[in-house]
Formats: C-alpha cells, structure tokens, sequence
C-alpha cells in the first residue's frame, strides 16, 4: 500500500444513529404452528423476500398486503438466499383477525448507535463500526437498500460488566440525517456525510507494521457530544486474523472505566490512534472483561472501502 505514506484522514470518534433498509424482508424464524407455510414450502430463517407474485416487496407493509390480495390463493414468493435467487409457492394461512399469513416473523429495517471511524474531507467519505451490521436473530449482515447516519447524542451509558455487555444510550429527538449508508460489510459501513458535520485534523494512516505493543488512545464519546482522546494499551497485533480481531486492546484510562466499564456496545469504530497516526478502530468488546477489546486495522477498512 504505497498510497498509506501520503494517505490522510480525520480521525472522528463522534456517535451517530445509525438506520438500514433491508433490501426486501429478512425472515427472521418461521411459526412453530402446523400449517406454517413458509416453513412448508421451504422458506429459511436468513432468507430475503423480494417478491411476491411477480411485485417487487420493499417492506413488511408490502408482503402484507400482497398477501390479503392473493385471498388465500398459493403465492409465487421469490427469495434470495446466499446470493442465490430461488422462486417457492406458499400457500398463506388465514389468522384469528382474518389476515392471509405466510407464518413467518419479518424485519425490514434495523436501528443503532455506533461511531464514525474516519472521515476524508476531499471526498466526504466517512467509515465506522469496524465490522458490520447483522440482524440480532440470524446473525447473517444485513442486506443493504439504502440506510441513513444521524445526529445523536450519548444520554446515558450502561456499564458493561463481566459476561454482560454495556451500551451507549442515543437520545434521536434531532432526528437529523447528516448522510448515507451505501456499504454494510464485514469491515465497517461506509458512505458519505455532509459537509460541516466533521471538522478536524487529517492525520497520517499507519501501516499494519507500523503498529505494536504499547501505549495508544481511541477517541469515543460517551456523554452528549463531547469527543475526547482516552488511554488505551495495545497488548498485541495479529496480522493475519483477517476478522476484524487485528488487535488486543486494554482501556487504561480512569475516567473511561469508571463511566463504561471499558468498551461497549455503540463504540465500535472508535479511531485508535498511536505515535500520532491512525492505526485502527475498536470492533469487539471482549464478554468476559469489558476492560479488553479487539480492533480492526484501519488498511483493511480502506481496502473495502475503496
């Protein structure tokens, strides 16, 4: 990576709301009853809906109501599974309130508090999170319509504890979007913010050699909007790890672990800066002492993001 040595990047540490459109609706398990058709005609918790007799369905009030149509008629549902298209034919149920039902639980948006990464002013291209967003039940990254980056501000913290992870607490009443989602990967989610949102000094991106052992700071926010530098130690690097664990991390700081406990849920993608440059972003907490955490190299962000 020649272009690391000249490369410069604002690192933020801001916390922002996060929203996601699935592209279709994700089935997120089927009914245990008998008839379930979904499940009887081959229908998979994981699977996306895209179709339903030929119309395209962009949410769960789309599937709905295609349904009713059908009037208890079979379905030609088309599904995407794997990054495979597959066509099945539901036979819908009639519920107690009347309603045509395929028997299968859907979600077509998710919502979140994570923090933006970095941030490259000649472009206004952001990148956060570290790693991706996953449906809470299937695990498997969301497929991605379209999503939004809002303005939030931190209003309460739940102290992460052994075995039980905390969390930053946005508070969305300003309801702001300040940018967009275009990439929901493995290594973060990336798009673009508004100009003015971010402001900064560039600095220089690390290379994944030039990281080691020893002291280092993040930049998170965890009360309202006030981003600072806290202490950190990185205790080791994995260069080959390749799953966002490319670093050991210890929260140092005293006033980080009297609020947080360490590392929470909603400071993923919190920048790790060491000897002045970028190196990285906080990805997981470890569950058994949120004192310690992992952190993805900030090359890896830049190679997915383009």
């Amino acid at each position: 990576a020649v272009w690391a040595d000249q490369r410069t990047l604002i690192p933020v540490g801001k916390a922002v709301g996060i929203k996601l459109f699935a592209d279709g609706v994700l089935v997120v398990s089927t009914s245990e009853t008998d008839p379930c058709p979904a499940r009887d005609c081959g229908i998979r918790e994981g699977d996306l809906i895209v179709s339903c007799n030929g119309e395209k369905v962009t949410s769960t009030e789309d599937l709905q109501a295609l349904l009713q149509a059908t009037g208890g008629q079979p379905a030609a549902i088309g599904l995407r599974r794997e990054g495979k298209t597959l066509n099945v034919t539901a036979a819908p149920v009639q519920g107690e309130d009347g309603s045509w039902r395929l028997g299968a639980w859907t979600r077509d948006s998710m919502a979140g508090v994570g923090t933006l990464t970095f941030y490259d002013p000649d472009t206004g291209a952001y990148g956060a999170l570290g790693h991706g967003i996953t449906d809470v039940d299937t695990a498997e990254l969301m497929p991605l319509a379209s999503g939004s980056i809002m303005e939030t501000m931190v209003k309460a913290v739940k102290k992460g504890q052994r075995g039980d992870p905390g969390e930053l607490k946005g508070d969305f009443t300003v309801q702001r979007d300040v940018g967009t989602v275009t990439v929901n990967s493995n290594e973060g989610i990336f798009g673009t913010v508004e100009a003015g949102f971010i402001s900064g000094e560039a600095v220089s991106v690390a290379e994944p050699e030039e990281v080691h052992a020893g002291e280092a700071s993040i930049l998170c926010t965890i009360s309202g909007s006030d981003t600072r530098a806290y202490e950190v130690e990185i205790l080791r690097v994995n260069p080959r790890s390749r799953d966002g664990r490319d670093l050991l991390l210890r929260v140092t700081d005293p006033e980080l672990l009297e609020t947080t406990g360490g590392i929470v849920q909603g400071m993923s993608g919190s920048p790790i800066l060491q000897d002045g440059r970028l190196v990285g972003a906080v990805t997981h907490v470890l569950v058994a002492n949120p004192a310690e955490g992992y952190g993805i190299f900030l090359e890896n962000m830049l190679t997915t993001a383009g």
